[in-house]
């Protein structure tokens, strides 16, 4: 099939192919790079994008012959899941008082201070800012696993855009201005799709879809990005006040518990006793006496 016969469905949903261009890869001898730019509408598209290059090639190499301009061996035909002109932001703003909630033993003044020296670390130091996207993804993965979306494609474009001035940094930034404004940002590169794959196809992310009132593609990102921000800042507030080990213990007391098949009253009991407690599988089995 031509390459028009392939875009004919994608067009009449408001896709297609936008652009095309020629990069020549410096570090490559004789190595070009054409690269196609498209619109997918409200499918994530990755394998409308490989049938068309794949139809691509042969033209293309005919055309080069044709014209006698050179010999043309075509390497490989693929999509990139980078995807830099893809992007998503989600903003959040509020006065630094209204963060009192969050800020445990903290003043909201101190909270927020501590909260944007964290968030600059997460900027300049590799080490942090690896976790940092990591706790990011924890919300974005979630919501393109429930629909159907593919999580690992996601995550790389948002690594890659995390290293896109040659050092790899966090993808959320934090501001408070001189009159007491606290201001969170998170732009990542995303693609996801809400027809297609698997999105109507397995129940469950069929499911997702409705329950999330069947948003269009663009809407769906919204939500990923803002899920991915959420998480972000719960991570934050905790390493920042109480640390991030008493959320993660409590979560690993309640899996703890499940292993021992134990009673609503046990686990209450339990939950009670180790509030202030190093949690362990041993000490829970001797006070469930198992």
């Amino acid at each position: 099939a031509s390459v028009k016969e392939i875009t004919q469905s994608m067009e009449k949903r408001g896709g297609g192919i936008v652009a095309i261009e020629f990069i020549p890869q410096p570090e490559l001898d004789n190595v070009w790079q054409m690269q196609v730019s498209f619109k997918t509408a409200d499918s994530m598209g990755a394998n409308f994008i490989n049938t068309c290059l794949e139809a691509m090639k042969e033209p293309l190499a005919s055309y080069f012959e044709e014209q006698n301009l050179s010999t043309v061996e075509i390497i490989m035909a693929i999509l990139s899941n980078y995807t830099p002109n893809c992007l998503v932001t989600c903003k959040i703003s509020c006065k630094v008082e209204d963060l009192a909630p969050y800020s445990a033993r903290l003043s909201p003044q101190e909270f927020t201070q501590r909260f944007k020296l964290a968030m600059d670390i997460g900027y300049h130091n590799t080490y942090r800012a690896v976790t940092h996207n990591k706790g990011i993804y924890n919300g974005v993965d979630a919501v393109a696993l429930a629909t159907g979306n593919d999580f690992r494609a996601v995550e790389a474009a948002g690594h890659s855009y995390a290293s896109r001035d040659g050092q790899y940094r966090s993808l959320s930034q934090c501001e408070i201005t001189s009159n007491g404004v606290f201001n969170l940002s998170l732009t990542i590169p995303l693609a996801l799709g809400t027809v297609g794959g698997l999105t109507r196809l397995h129940p469950l992310a069929a499911l997702s879809m409705d329950i999330l009132q069947n948003p269009s593609a663009e809407e769906l990102m919204s939500i990923a990005a803002s899920a991915g921000l959420a998480n972000n800042f719960a991570a934050v507030a905790s390493l920042v006040t109480t640390g991030i080990q008493k959320g993660h213990m409590k979560l690993h007391l309640s899996n703890i518990l499940t292993s021992f098949d134990a009673t609503q009253e046990e686990r209450e009991q339990s939950e009670a006793y180790f509030s202030d407690k190093t949690v362990s599988i041993q000490k829970v089995r001797k006070f469930l006496n198992r």
